[in-house]
């Protein structure tokens, strides 16, 4: 009897993954292939998009030949993707330059010119004016590219073009769009009036479809012997928040990876916010919900400027265990402001800083500064979506790398005052596509998220320290938010 397996292709911001899932939804092999992070003399962040195309197919090559298993027993496939980093490409496939990525704000004097136009375009695609987003990145490229104008051009997310490598397809899914700040989020189609305002033709624009369509057949160019579906396309965030059976109102989890993005499922309906975003988690057989998100920009990036620009610690693994030693009166608060602030803020202009040192502040004072600059933001977040939503989570599900750290989950739990709950498997934006692929192809049933082992973190600091402390984070960050002259 033919035993199903699923492939995942998780395209994230520092690499291309590939995964093999077996028939119970196990992680049977996992391959990496990290690409060039292009960082300008202007701090502008780039990839190049080829790379990215050749090293899904090398990871997948990897992974299938590293699980040992017979390639004709994969059934579909599931992407998941790093978001908002955006590129144009013609119809012959040759991107016009690299892809700008999410980080990067290069299309702040774009929106700049839009100012007048900020809150018209939130109210019709739940996302604040922002260079973060996807619209003002592709207008960028356009202007800045010779000749754009007058071809006939693709322009969307990294799933779109993998799904064009991969199928000729140029399709892209309900989560991806709303990130764009292109979609309606009422219409649920591209919104002409924004597309205008931004000078983006809507036919650029990919054909928008559930997260469980048919995306396409691909063989990676040879890989397998024969073509299978893809059947499962969503952002990273949002294939998190499947993958951690957040498929309920009210339900939220929070992924620590180089940014963050918490990430609460708040229905069928939209609401819009002031500090947070609204997005459509997906779109699954003809129906959408949709979700609350607070973006972070810098959280596990800063563990990594610590072992890579500062040297503090020799790897992130390193960064739990010294902050665990540190003086647990000692007053250093770091804001990692480097790109400015997202959500709450929406400060683009704050630096990062570290106050409230003391003589007796050394290097473990410092980690753990780090450390619990990724909780206070998360917590930020988390109050956010609670205080415009009314609603009250009862627990919050945590994934990405820094989820093994368990200095960083105590300290979480302890500031938000609530239960957090970290699945035993790791890769959840990858589940989240593995589950979705497997449960529309039959490989799954839906009981497939109750089998996620889970080890929950009670909050245990006193009410009065939990207070202080997030006082004076709220002091250190409105230090970083006066501009600097």
């Amino acid at each position: 009897m033919k035993v199903p397996f699923i492939l995942v292709i998780d395209q994230s911001t520092s690499g291309t993954k590939a995964l093999i899932f077996d028939s119970s939804g196990d992680i049977l092999c996992r391959c990496d292939r990290a690409h060039e992070q292009k960082i300008s003399s202007e701090g502008w962040v780039s990839h190049d998009p080829m790379e990215i195309y050749r090293n899904t197919l090398a990871a997948v090559a990897d992974a299938v030949k590293g699980s040992g298993i017979d390639p004709a027993d994969i059934s579909g496939v599931g992407i998941s993707n790093q978001r908002e980093t955006a590129l144009v490409w013609g119809q012959d496939g040759k991107p016009l330059t690299d892809a700008v990525v999410w980080q990067c704000v290069r299309g702040e004097e774009i929106c700049a010119g839009l100012a007048d136009h900020g809150e018209e375009i939130r109210s019709r695609t739940g996302l604040p004016l922002s260079p973060y987003f996807s619209a003002a990145k592709i207008a960028w490229i356009l202007k800045h590219s010779e000749g754009a104008r007058e071809k006939k051009l693709c322009a969307g997310t990294i799933n779109s073009w993998l799904v064009f490598c991969l199928t000729g397809n140029f399709k892209t899914d309900y989560s991806n769009a709303s990130r764009t700040q292109l979609l309606n989020l009422t219409s649920l189609d591209w919104d002409k009036r924004v597309c205008d305002l931004f000078k983006i033709d809507p036919a650029m624009l990919g054909e928008i479809c559930d997260s469980n369509a048919l995306y396409g057949h691909t063989d990676f160019e040879g890989l397998l012997p024969k073509p299978v579906p893809i059947r499962a396309v969503m952002g990273d965030s949002h294939a998190a928040l499947y993958g951690q059976g957040c498929l309920k109102k009210g339900m939220g989890k929070a992924t620590y990876g180089t940014g963050s993005s918490v990430m609460v499922n708040i229905g069928e309906a939209p609401l819009f916010c002031r500090n947070v975003v609204t997005s459509l988690a997906w779109g699954i057989d003809g129906r959408v919900n949709y979700v609350l998100e607070g973006n972070i920009n810098y959280t596990g990036a800063v563990i990594k400027w610590l072992v890579e620009d500062l040297g503090l610690i020799r790897s992130p693994g390193e960064a739990g265990p010294l902050a665990a030693q540190a003086n647990p009166a000692d007053t250093t608060f770091l804001v990692p402001a480097f790109s400015g602030l997202g959500a709450p803020y929406w400060a683009p202009h704050a630096r990062a800083s570290f106050c409230g040192m003391t003589r007796s502040t050394h290097r473990a004072e410092l980690v753990k500064a780090a450390e619990e600059s990724i909780a206070f933001q998360i917590t930020d977040c988390v109050k956010a979506i609670q205080d415009e939503s009314g609603l009250v989570l009862s627990e919050l599900r945590a994934d990405g790398g820094a989820a093994r750290d368990e200095f960083l989950m105590h300290f979480q739990s302890d500031m938000l005052n609530l239960p957090l709950s970290v699945p035993s498997q790791e890769e959840l934006s990858a589940t989240g596509v593995a589950y979705l692929a497997g449960i529309t192809l039959g490989v799954y049933s839906v009981d497939i998220f109750s089998r996620l082992p889970r080890r929950t973190f009670i909050p245990s600091m006193d009410a009065e320290i939990r207070e202080k402390r997030y006082r004076l984070w709220q002091d250190a960050v409105r230090r970083v938010m006066v501009p600097l002259h």
